[in-house]
């Protein structure tokens, strides 16, 4: 299985329905969250339970009163879908694996969810796609074939409207030319690999930072809190984050597709990045380059392309040993070479940490994570 995500080529009035339809999610969502929140005091129910009620009491009194009219002419599986996901976040929530939900802001990226009460529905491959209960739309690039789906996603990043959908398929896998390839993050250089390929990251927030973004948060931080004119430039501050982010997608994607589709093993550091986020001096840089992300698609393309992942031992000295002789010694970041006494053979270090990752055995650490796709 995996996603299709396509912008949606809106006018004004598509564009208004759209951004109805995501106010009308948040305030469903708020109101089921609040009634929730409300009931901790009144015994011991179950989430379920409360949000079954909720959606009773939206169906049969709230968009029955005259003020919540509107709700009547949007479509009835936004609010069914928002409290769908209210449900699934109390139960992250209990988990362990979010915090308590939080009520939706204005401010928050806008989104929402519909499906076809019929079951799947097929798309026909095109420059428009059909939306259940919302539909026919233009698109900006046009679907390249058929799919079947049931469950839409849209949402808004910057000034553009998106549709996403899952599609219950496989990709082939593809026959990779080489066999393995270690691989070294970095600041400097975002990706080392052993074959001496380097790929240097765009720094868009860096860049950025201190002239149009900067001067656009003081601005809003002196205008009237919820006035039109801090809403405009809140709306530019969405626009130039969502610019920064595609930038550095784009930078990821095709950094990992060809990686993937390259070689058959794949090496890097498993990385700590919660941990290294906490050292304030390296938060920014950290932030801005994604590791996260980095790490993220070639867990996913791996298995999309049929290639192995394995996550080196975050603990393993990488960077402080020799790839040749194997001595280790101390290297402060300010070192960019590493000069082995032992052997004498001098390497960049980050190139030298990218063969010591390659030659990396699970036995030779602590412990392991190997994701094989076969």
């Amino acid at each position: 299985m995996f996603a299709i995500k396509r912008a949606l080529k809106l006018n004004n009035r598509e564009a208004t329905v759209m951004a109805k339809h995501a106010g009308f999610r948040r305030v469903v969502f708020n109101f089921g969250l609040s009634l929730r929140t409300q009931m901790y005091s009144e015994g011991k129910f179950t989430d379920s339970k409360v949000i079954g009620e909720v959606k009773k009491v939206l169906t049969n009194y709230v968009k029955k009163k005259p003020e919540f009219a509107w709700m009547n002419q949007l479509s009835s599986r936004v609010y069914q879908n928002a409290l769908i996901d209210l449900k699934d976040a109390f139960n992250r929530y209990r988990s362990g694996k979010a915090g308590h939900p939080r009520f939706a802001s204005r401010r928050d990226s806008q989104s929402f969810t519909v499906d076809s009460s019929n079951g799947k529905v097929l798309l026909v491959a095109g420059s428009t796609i059909k939306i259940p209960t919302l539909g026919t739309f233009r698109l900006f690039e046009p679907l390249e074939c058929g799919f079947i789906s049931q469950t839409f996603t849209v949402s808004k990043e910057g000034s553009r409207w998106f549709v996403s959908f899952c599609v219950d398929a496989e990709r082939l896998p593809v026959q990779q030319s080489e066999s393995s390839v270690g691989i070294d993050v970095g600041i400097n250089s975002f990706a080392t690999l052993s074959n001496q390929q380097v790929f240097d990251a765009p720094k868009p927030l860096r860049a950025s930072a201190k002239t149009k973004l900067a001067k656009l948060q003081r601005q809003a931080s002196k205008q009237v809190r919820g006035s039109q004119n801090q809403r405009k430039t809140y709306d530019k501050i969405r626009r130039l984050h969502a610019r920064l982010a595609n930038i550095r997608l784009d930078f990821l994607h095709k950094l990992t597709t060809p990686t993937v589709k390259t070689f058959k093993l794949i090496k890097i550091e498993n990385l700590n990045v919660q941990g290294m986020m906490a050292n304030h001096k390296l938060a920014g840089a950290i932030s801005d380059l994604g590791f996260y992300e980095f790490k993220r698609q070639l867990d996913y393309k791996s298995k999309m392309y049929g290639a192995n992942l394995v996550l080196v031992d975050q603990w393993f000295p990488s960077t402080k040993t020799c790839s040749n002789c194997g001595t280790k010694k101390e290297m402060p970041l300010s070192v960019r070479t590493c000069d082995c006494p032992a052997c004498g053979i001098s390497l960049d270090r980050d190139f030298n940490a990218s063969l010591n990752i390659l030659n990396w055995e699970p036995s030779a650490a602590r412990g392991i994570a190997y994701l094989s796709w076969d």
